[in-house]
């Protein structure tokens, strides 16, 4: 797992300072300071939209609409669980449902322990051994709820 910087204002500003000058810096700006810190804390919207002479909805609007984006810190650990039309055919939609039941968290939610992440994403290019997923970005196919589990916990230890 990539280490993060805590959050730093400061820190932000610079690397805002640093992308200003590309045409269409928002994304940059929004995907250098996720690479930092590991999401786009809610304080350096006015900071973007002071820098780039934008409103503050606009930069929001961009973060909200880029499912990349968080807001928030991630748990230690990310499992990315394919929603694609391939995966549905294969029992995605229940499996997701008991997934999420066992974890104890909803769509873009953090485990209470803090230890696991789970977001969607809409195809992992596993279509023939789906349902598929990534833990920690590593591809998980013929995925089970719990052939998940033991495979979170491994990378718990």
């Amino acid at each position: 797992m990539p280490r993060f910087e805590p959050w730093s204002a400061p820190r932000a500003a610079g690397i805002i300072a640093e992308h200003t000058h590309l045409e269409g810096a928002t994304l940059p700006i929004l995907h250098a300071l996720q690479e930092t810190f590991g999401y786009v804390d809610a304080g350096a919207v006015p900071l973007i939209a002071d820098a780039l002479n934008v409103s503050r909805a606009e930069v929001h609007g961009c973060i909200t609409f880029y499912h990349d984006f968080r807001s928030a810190p991630a748990g230690r650990h990310t499992v990315k669980l394919c929603r694609a039309e391939a995966c549905q055919a294969m029992g995605s939609d229940k499996l997701h449902a008991d997934i999420l039941r066992r974890l104890g968290t909803e769509w873009h939610g953090t485990t209470a322990d803090g230890s696991c992440t789970v977001e969607p994403v809409y195809c992992l290019g596993l279509c023939a051994n789906g349902p598929a997923a990534l833990v920690d970005g590593e591809p998980v196919a013929h995925l089970t709820a719990d052939a998940l589990e033991a495979t979170l916990t491994e990378v718990r230890q």
